[in-house]
């Protein structure tokens, strides 16, 4: 009869855990997409640059060698680095949490019981010794080993562990995604440093133009061709250009230490050519597929590593309504006296033992996490699909860039031609009294902006290449 009931209880904790385990609440599923356009513009070129190298894609030796020093020294990437070791570590706990933990204990103590409890009227009639009653203070003394481990049944710790594994992945990839930042950042101060530089080498000749004139109105001015009108704006464009001057000087500095902290070093000269900067040729890009970014880009890999971290975290959070089966086990010496500790058996003391435990009632702290669980895993659906569209939208908007940035410097380019030909032909007209001073300062002034603003094309130009090369994902391989 006790054992019929003995099998009635533990029937009844059978079922009350798998119902309790059954009722696991629902959630919206969501799958990424990942639907791309075949192509960009309607090309289906599988060729993309992004998959080469940095050392091979970027030529100019000065600006290897300071992007190779950025690799080596920068502190943010140094920084991620150390995240992929915090998670190689968390791999390493979660991998442990699979296998038995086993301690050992050593310990010493006192113990009095009551005499009128069932413990204290068993030692009242025994004997600790032949012809010696039980003391009412009795030492303890033990020591042994200890074991517990949690049966994985439901794939609970498997699961947590393989989401630390894509998250040790996601780490990677964030470490590749801040390489290729870097080294696109790199490289567009570099290029913005030289455009400076020729600005500042326009300013200085235009400066020297510009006192030519100045010098020229004074002349004009003792002969009554000219007022003193003319001499001040003139003098006045002089001090604009060497005070324009003085800008461009304060923006290579700035540059220069922009680049400096991205090596991670205190300010010191960038090595540079100054001198070949209208010379560059952008180097022709192909984009490739769309496709390809899945595979190229580090961020797009990030996201899709985190989106499949956070379905496992759905799977853990959803075993957490299951029971789970627990085993312990100890072995060791225990006595009342040391000189006894060691005796075989009378003092070896074992045990083992299993337990299944559940939730029953009042699961709400599991619900929540399990909700939790999945919203954030839908975060990481939307996150994975907001970065491909991302990555997509980068390289169509660098590609149209640069088709554009192409056309604005042809025609720039002639503009700088026209107006430095019309510098000669107004000062011509000037001395010939056939046009006035207004005239000639215009033109220097509009010359001059001109110079400036092809500078700023071709370093747009540099820039557009470099950020195309980054939207599709290279630098980091």
């Amino acid at each position: 009869m006790f054992k019929r009931n003995i099998y009635k209880c533990v029937g009844l904790l059978i079922i009350c855990a798998t119902y309790s385990a059954c009722k696991v609440p629902d959630f919206a599923q969501r799958d990424e997409q990942k639907n791309l356009p075949m192509g960009f513009s309607n090309s289906s070129d599988s060729t993309n640059t992004g998959k080469i190298q940095w050392k091979q894609f970027f030529t100019d030796p000065n600006l290897v060698s300071l992007i190779d020093t950025a690799l080596k020294n920068n502190q943010e990437l140094n920084i991620t680095l150390q995240e992929i070791e915090i998670a190689k570590n968390e791999i390493k706990a979660r991998k442990g949490e699979l296998l038995p933990t086993v301690g050992y204990r050593v310990g010493a103590g006192l113990e009095k019981v009551g005499r009128y409890t069932s413990s204290g009227a068993g030692d009242a009639s025994t004997d600790i010794t032949p012809g010696k009653e039980v003391p009412d203070v009795l030492p303890d003394y033990a020591f042994g080993l200890q074991a517990n481990w949690e049966a994985d049944i439901w794939h609970k710790l498997r699961n947590s562990k393989k989401a630390a594994v894509n998250r040790y992945l996601s780490t990677v990839e964030g470490k590749n995604f801040v390489i290729t930042n870097l080294v696109a950042e790199v490289a567009n101060g570099y290029y913005e440093l030289l455009a400076y530089d020729n600005q500042l080498a326009i300013v200085k000749q235009n400066i020297a133009l510009q006192t030519n004139a100045l010098e020229l109105m004074k002349i004009q001015k003792q002969a009554t061709r000219v007022t003193e009108l003319a001499v001040r704006k003139f003098e006045a464009e002089v001090l604009n250009s060497k005070s324009l001057e003085f800008d461009i000087e304060q923006n290579i500095t700035e540059s220069a230490n922009k680049i400096n902290f991205l090596l991670g070093r205190y300010p010191q000269p960038i090595v540079r050519d100054k001198t070949s900067f209208t010379d560059l040729v952008p180097p022709r890009v192909q984009a490739g597929l769309p496709s390809q970014l899945l595979a190229n880009r580090p961020d797009i890999k990030q996201a899709e590593f985190d989106l499949a971290a956070a379905k496992l975290d759905v799977k853990v959070a959803k075993a957490q309504f299951y029971p789970s089966l627990g085993i312990s086990a100890t072995i060791g010496y225990q006595a009342f006296n040391p000189s006894y500790l060691l005796r075989t058996p009378e003092s070896l003391a074992y045990s083992l033992a299993g337990d299944l435990a559940g939730p029953l009632i009042n699961r709400n702290a599991i619900k929540a996490e399990y909700l939790t669980a999945n919203a954030k895993q839908l975060q990481a659906v939307f996150n994975y699909e907001k970065t491909v569209l991302n990555g997509y939208i980068e390289v169509a908007n660098q590609l149209s860039n640069i088709t554009n940035l192409q056309k604005s410097y042809d025609l720039k380019s002639k503009q700088v031609l026209a107006l430095t030909q019309s510098i000669d032909i107004s000062n011509d007209l000037f001395k010939s009294a056939r046009a006035d001073y207004f005239e000639v300062l215009m033109t220097q002034r509009d010359a001059l902006q001109s110079k400036l603003e092809l500078i700023e094309t071709k370093k747009q130009q540099l820039n557009a290449v470099v950020n195309i090369y980054h939207a599709l994902g290279g630098g980091w391989n």
